[in-house]
């Protein structure tokens, strides 16, 4: 038989994910019986040579010391039942790609076809009922099945021919509605008639591919149909605050009519009324005008090496609610693919990622998940997985992560993502599109994946949605998307374009559609990832990680050559032309030929009546002592009346509100996404010396391949969804305020803020009310915006939260951005004992809203004290009080406080947004310009007291940490609890630390042949994210480096790359093998692709050469130190196979990807990339790895330590050796994080030692340069 199938399983010791899923499965399903769970990589291969076979069999499906292979069946008992999941025909099989590619490394005449699965097995005492329902949980039909078991005859998809497109005798339908009904349109039925009537005008039948077309064009997604409704009829009732919401309702009426504002009043008018309004009154001079509109996009000065240059700031926000709600993985991951592509369309370097997403409690049991619904839980974490394993792997550092709890996220999951992006001015071409000029699809291929996506967001969510919206969901592809980003960040690329647009929702149809009024398209030319796709799905297809870019006709040869350089797919597919009509062919037919006035009118002018609720001031949040989350929580029961003995009260009732799901910490999630990558951020998530007081806002340093800078972006958010559900209008209000003082806590200046909204509302219907919600909080934001002066200049909206009678909240979330100086940047932390605590406080009007010339004024003056160096750390107060900032400022550096005995009680509770708590040195209280009050002091004990309560920081901490650790996994945090406990206050080391030795060699390795600027050679793979903060790196050390692509897309491709990288080690001195994920870390195993290419005879030769003829040095970190040790080249020196005994590194500890910052100790100064750092010293560098955990026996172990060939090991944050999970996050055998070769001269670890730049990582105490880089360089200089 010619197909091949082999079972790759995990050896019992390393099966992290298979004991992770049998307790998953016990706790949500209470399966009791489940006695043990494995977990096989299924792979049946067809099409490849037996030589081929053999060789892959133990470097690309299985590594030997971490996996067993079976070949064609696999060993099982008889109480063991199993099943196997795969993904349906059409969606994107990382695994299989990367296996595929891998192979051709092997032999590049083969055309090898893979497809994969999961196997299941199950053992104990399961019943059918019971394996039922483990395959309900496992398999999401959305995009798996169950795979047969039988081996199939071949791989290879009878796909057919597609029958030409069908024509739509529109005209002559006898019933209309029947024959609207039958083609499951989004589009209204109004929509429907407009587009019978204008075929009838055109004297033809449309095609049905025109039909869709024109059905996604004027999709909700695509056209914001909802939000340009026109509202012809508005009410406010009558109530407590119905005067202010009046008093805003006039002001937009009367401001409309100064600006002369003919259209209708619609939700977009007024989104963008405030913007209008301040641009006319000359306030917003930085704005970009362009017709081109990809992303939110100003102008900003920044200096660059003491030099002025003009660079594009742009940002942008985007949601993915209905695809993560029926697919979480594919739809969290595509929603970041999509958020970057658009300020990457608009040729910006996307350098810094937000996530901001809502759902239900996840810790409820499973047998509250409703009908036709994924659980709660399996929603949070797979979308958590999908998203941040896009991000990690493209190498976009997401500064920022939290998500939102409230019971109407379970209506629809709320996922957005926010991306900043930057680019020297000079590099961006802005030009209308002339006729003759060509378009180019760069990127991904084309398939089923995604079609009806834009149309499927913009449905009510129904029961069947989860059988019926398979192909509406795509997966992503990020090392495809990297690609992009390289190109584009290339100004001789860049300056080509004269305009470009991503392919989001819509497909061709829209991202080219959109590009010129005349366009025609040859369907036929655009790429596919498989035969049999008919005209239709080829227009408005999904697909993931493609690009339509407009370009001259004479820059056409180049651009193909710049786009091969980089590894990808470029194809001219239309041409513009001057009459103004969008036009397909396929099969050299028209199929779509549509003129370009019809196409604008997006469909049937819409119409609705809006009616504001008036809000009940009895429920206001205002008048509360305090507001938690629902639940039934004790703290209902509690009374503050300001005497001693609400003291009493108190302690219970900072428990509950630490342990509150949206106080409680999220760790395990925030540190599954990598924060350091880019080497620009400049706060981490999570601060202070023990990394637990979370940050409020991100900010980042403007990314430069070349140069320094201290200029920044500041990025927050705002938004409370039970102050919106109670008041739409306070919700916006207050969103703005809230993201505001973030920015302003984070040591921003209030008046460089934009805002870009995101409006998510339960679906509009004919009720008034249901619109009157998203008017009500636009108008408040509006209403913000006015008072402070400030804009929002853009947003997006998603308006179709419901499903059946369940309905999200309210939510209007206020993304501000502000541009910033590095030095003026502040975290949360509390800094030094014996500091001031001071509040300043907001006023408030007697509708419970801002005093917007308060808030100015002070924010200002608040900006004034941070210039000058009098604000030591600030925190901005929500919906929890003074109780919650206190907390989180404390846990950090654990720092306790204590409250002044006059500070009311009903105080430290209470909801309070937009105001901030400060620390500041008690010398610089007096000088503070700003109204304030003392309420406390920083103290030197880990306790928070205040009148007679005292509270322990290592309860609170437990409480805090805990609530969540059952759905993110998080470390146990027994280290920290037990340093409170213990009181520890010196630097004592521990005594299993007393036996470890420092290894203090005299004899390190001398090179012999001298170079006074050494040049580094960084191979480049698909996968790899880290080439520029390695290139930076090793530039300010003084080298010369150079990047090489390996370009794999042919086999002639394959071979020039060999070649390439064979000359390029021939002229270097230095090997810079750097991180990221080669092949998305695929199939199943870090590394495996850069392995293969290393291993090849011609680069392996060469290799050798560096070493044993001219001193080289090699390097790797992260995915490069994996890459070492696969190869053999760690610990060894040389380039041999693996075998079940090798070193190797495994999968983490705890289960998932962890970024944090590691503190890493020297043991060893034998290698020459350690001569500048200190001996025995610790060094605090970020990490971010799934694959970190250091395997090697005893026998090994012992050898490496005697050899000093540990280099550094995990330490905690007083410089101790440490085994336990916190500290050391790979949970690596005797806590080894980097080792080297016998000489020293090759050189691997995890954590990366090449993101350390002036003026990152402000948050994490210690040293971060371990001079890694200047000692390589001096190696060859000395």
């Amino acid at each position: 038989m010619s197909i091949k199938r082999v079972y790759v399983e995990k050896k019992p010791e390393y099966a992290v994910k298979a004991r992770h899923l049998k307790d998953e499965l016990k706790q949500n399903l209470c399966i009791e019986a489940i006695e043990n769970i494995r977990i096989l990589s299924r792979y049946d291969i067809e099409n490849i040579a037996a030589q081929t076979y053999k060789e892959a069999l133990n470097t690309v499906f299985c590594e030997p010391p971490l996996d067993n292979y079976y070949e064609m069946e696999f060993p099982h008992y008889e109480n063991e039942v199993y099943f196997s999941s795969e993904y349906l025909a059409g969606q994107f099989d990382q695994r299989a790609d990367s296996a595929i590619q891998c192979l051709k490394l092997i032999n590049d005449k083969e055309e090898a076809v893979i497809k994969t699965a999961l196997t299941y097995v199950i053992s104990g005492s399961i019943s059918a009922e019971a394996l039922e329902k483990i395959k309900e949980y496992i398999i999401n039909p959305v995009d798996s099945q169950e795979a047969q078991e039988a081996l199939p005859e071949t791989l290879k998809q009878e796909l057919g021919i597609p029958s030409d497109v069908e024509f739509v005798d529109i005209a002559a339908a006898e019933d209309s509605t029947a024959l609207y009904n039958s083609l499951s349109l989004a589009m209204t039925f109004e929509d429907f008639k407009c587009i019978r009537e204008y075929f009838k005008a055109e004297n033809r039948k449309p095609t049905i591919t025109e039909i869709k077309v024109l059905d996604t064009y004027w999709s909700d997604h695509c056209r914001h149909t909802t939000f340009l409704t026109e509202l012809n009829d508005i009410e406010i009732d009558e109530g407590d605050y119905s005067e202010a919401f009046k008093a805003t309702y006039n002001e937009y009426l009367s401001n409309r009519e100064q600006l002369d504002r003919k259209g209708s009043i619609c939700l977009m008018d007024l989104a963008l009324a405030a913007m209008r309004k301040l641009k006319a009154e000359g306030r917003l001079t930085d704005l970009e005008e362009s017709d081109e509109i990809n992303a939110c996009s100003i102008t900003a000065v920044i200096k660059v090496d003491g030099k002025d240059e003009e660079w594009l700031i742009n940002f942008k926000n985007e949601t993915h609610n209905h695809p993560t709600e029926i697919e979480p993985f594919g739809g969290a991951a595509t929603c970041l693919g999509g958020a970057i592509r658009d300020p990457l369309s608009g040729r910006t370097y996307v350098y810094q990622a937000m996530r901001v997403s809502g759902a239900a409690d996840p810790t409820l049991p499973l047998s509250t998940t409703l009908p036709g619904r994924l659980p709660q839980r399996k929603i949070v974490t797979e979308a958590a997985h999908g998203y941040s394993s896009y991000g990690n792997q493209i190498g976009l550092a997401t500064g920022y992560v939290k998500e939102i709890y409230h019971k109407g996220y379970a209506a629809k999951r709320m996922e957005i993502g926010a991306v900043l992006g930057a680019a020297k001015r000079s590099n961006v071409v802005r030009q209308r599109p002339q006729p003759d000029d060509v378009v180019l699809l760069l990127g991904g291929r084309t398939g089923r994946d995604g079609i009806g996506g834009a149309t499927g967001s913009s449905k009510a969510h129904k029961e069947d949605s989860m059988s019926t919206c398979g192909a509406q969901v795509q997966k992503g592809n990020p090392p495809e998307e990297r690609k992009l980003q390289r190109l584009f960040r290339r100004s001789e690329v860049s300056r080509m374009i004269k305009k470009c647009n991503d392919f989001g929702a819509g497909g061709v149809c829209v991202a080219i559609g959109e590009l010129a009024d005349g366009l025609v398209i040859e369907l036929d030319k655009v790429p596919k990832k498989y035969a049999g796709l008919d005209g239709t799905e080829l227009a408005i297809s999904e697909s993931q990680e493609r690009m339509a870019v407009v370009i001259a006709k004479e820059n056409l040869e180049a651009f193909l050559n710049y786009a091969a350089e980089e590894n990808l797919e470029a194809v001219k597919v239309a041409e513009v032309k001057a009459e103004p009509r969008l036009i397909m062919l396929w099969r050299g037919k028209k199929i779509v030929d549509i003129s370009r006035a019809f196409l604008d009118t997006n469909g049937a002018s819409q119409s609705a009546k809006a009616r504001v609720a008036a809000p009940d001031r009895a429920e206001s949040p205002f008048n509360r002592a305090f507001y938690l989350s629902e639940g039934g929580l004790e703290s209902l029961k509690i009374k503050l009346s300001n005497t001693e003995e609400d003291s009493l009260k108190l302690k219970n009732l900072w428990l509950e509100m630490l342990a509150d799901l949206n106080v409680c910490s999220q760790k395990g999630l925030v540190e599954m996404f990598d924060a350091s990558v880019g080497a620009a951020t400049v706060n981490m998530p999570f601060g202070g010396r023990y990394q637990l007081s979370e940050i409020q806002a991100m900010t980042a340093k403007i990314p430069l391949i070349q140069g320094e800078t201290e200029a920044v972006t500041i990025m927050s958010y705002g938004f409370d969804p039970y102050l919106s559900s109670w008041s739409p209008y306070h919700g916006g209000v207050y969103a703005v305020i809230e993201s505001m003082a973030r920015i302003a806590c984070t040591g921003g200046d209030y008046k460089k803020i934009h805002f870009t909204f995101q409006e998510y509302f339960k679906r509009m219907s004919e009720d008034p009310y249901s619109w009157g919600q998203p008017f009500a909080a636009l108008l408040g934001a509006y209403a913000a915006q006015l008072g402070t002066g400030l804009a929002s200049v853009g947003g997006k909206d998603s308006m179709s939260g419901s499903f059946n009678d369940m309905e999200v909240p309210p939510t209007l979330v206020s993304f501000a951005v502000a541009l910033g100086d590095v030095k003026h940047s502040l975290s949360p932390e509390f800094k030094a004992s014996g500091n001031k605590l001071v509040l300043i406080r907001i006023s408030k009007d007697e509708y419970e809203l801002p005093v917007y010339k308060e808030v100015c004024s002070k924010y200002e003056a608040f900006y004034k004290e941070v210039k000058a160096s009098h604000i030591e750390s600030a925190f901005a107060l929500s919906r929890f009080g003074i109780a919650e900032a206190v907390s989180k400022m404390a846990f950090g550096n654990l720092l306790g406080a204590r409250l002044e005995h006059n500070l009311d009680s009903r105080e430290i509770f209470a909801p309070a947004w937009g105001n901030i708590l400060a620390e500041v040195k008690p010398e610089n209280v007096g000088r503070l310009s700003f109204e304030y009050t003392v309420i406390g002091e920083v103290l030197d004990r880990a306790y928070i007291e205040y009148r007679s309560l005292t509270l322990r920081l290592d309860e609170a901490l437990k409480v805090w940490y805990e609530r969540l650790r059952g759905v993110y996994a998080s470390e146990d945090i027994s280290p920290v609890i037990e340093t409170v406990s213990a009181a520890k206050t010196d630097n004592t080391l521990s005594e299993s630390e007393s036996t470890i030795k420092l290894y203090k060699s005299k004899n390190i390795y001398v090179c012999k042949h001298k170079k006074a600027v050494p040049r580094v050679f960084i191979p480049v793979m698909p996968g790899t994210n880290s080439e520029y903060d390695s290139e930076r790196a090793f530039a300010k050390a003084g080298a010369e480096v150079s990047q090489a692509v390996f370009r794999n897309l042919s086999s002639l491709a394959i071979a020039e790359s060999i070649q390439r990288f064979k000359n390029e080690i021939a002229n270097s001195q230095i090997i810079m093998i750097p991180g990221g994920f080669s092949a998305g870390d695929e199939p199943d195993g870090s590394a495996k692709y850069f392995a293969a290419v290393f291993r090849n005879e011609l680069i392996k030769e060469e290799v050798y050469k560096l070493i044993n003829e001219r001193d080289g040095l090699i390097l790797g970190i992260c995915n490069g130190f994996q890459t070492l040790v696969k190869t053999g080249l760690l610990p060894y020196g040389n380039i041999v196979a693996q075998n079940e005994a090798s070193v190797t590194l495994a999968g983490n500890g705890i289960g998932r990807h962890v970024a944090k910052t590691s503190y890493t100790k020297v043991l060893s100064n034998k290698s020459p990339w350690l001569i500048n750092a200190g001996l025995g010293e610790t060094y605090a560098i970020p990490s971010s790895h799934g694959e970190g955990r250091f395997i090697a026996s005893q026998k090994i172990l012992d050898e490496l330590f005697e050899n000093g060939q540990v280099a550094t090991v995990f330490a905690d944050c007083k410089g101790s050796i440490s085994e336990a999970s916190y500290w050391n996050n790979n949970s690596s055998y005797r806590a080894v994080e980097g080792i080297t070769s016998p000489d020293g001269r090759i050189f691997g670890k995890m954590a990366h030692a090449e993101r350390t730049h002036e003026g990152i990582s402000r948050n994490i105490y210690g040293n971060k340069d371990m001079k890694i880089f200047a000692s390589g360089v001096e190696y060859f200089k000395a």
